[in-house]
């Protein structure tokens, strides 16, 4: 079963209501917003960590970078850093490398979500492929895979060195 498969199966199962998007490939955030017309700031960009040596999902809209500092202040944790692809690809058989989509529940990891995101009123976010985008209620979202939510976002104009 594809993601996008186990994906669509799971909102059907939860009477949650979607849209897939299919578009040219794109290995960015920004660059799947903008196939997909979308605000980039409504775009959910999955950025893959340590905190404290167990592997996490940030979730933050696709026109920022999370500020690591920041949330391991906000959480409490020692260190936060960056997972390299190799180190986390393994999880996510399903997908295409970097294009998981931020249901973390699904792969046995906590969901860190930024708080702009939570409060949008739709999301859209990768689902599995480079060419694949779903577009849901950012409640829906948050009901399913209870995220810990909070301002852990920098615009990308304003501060450099974070992801």
């Amino acid at each position: 079963m594809t993601c996008l498969e186990r994906l669509s199966a799971y909102l059907r199962d939860n009477r949650v209501s979607y849209t897939i998007h299919h578009h040219p490939t794109a290995y960015t955030a920004s660059d799947v917003a903008a196939y997909e017309h979308v605000p980039p700031h409504t775009f959910a960009k999955v950025v893959m960590v340590f905190i404290d040596g167990r592997l996490a999902m940030l979730v933050v809209p696709a026109d920022t970078r999370a500020d690591l500092a920041r949330l391991a202040e906000i959480i409490g944790a020692r260190e936060i850093c960056l997972a390299d692809e190799r180190e986390f690809a393994s999880v996510f058989p399903d997908c295409e490398p970097g294009a998981m989509p931020p249901f973390g529940n699904l792969y046995n990891l906590p969901v860190y979500l930024d708080r702009d995101l939570a409060e949008c009123a739709m999301i859209t976010l990768q689902a599995g492929t480079h060419q694949d985008a779903i577009t849901m209620r950012s409640e829906d979202f948050i009901r399913l895979v209870h995220p810990f939510i909070a301002s852990f976002e920098r615009d990308t104009q304003m501060l450099a060195g974070h992801f």
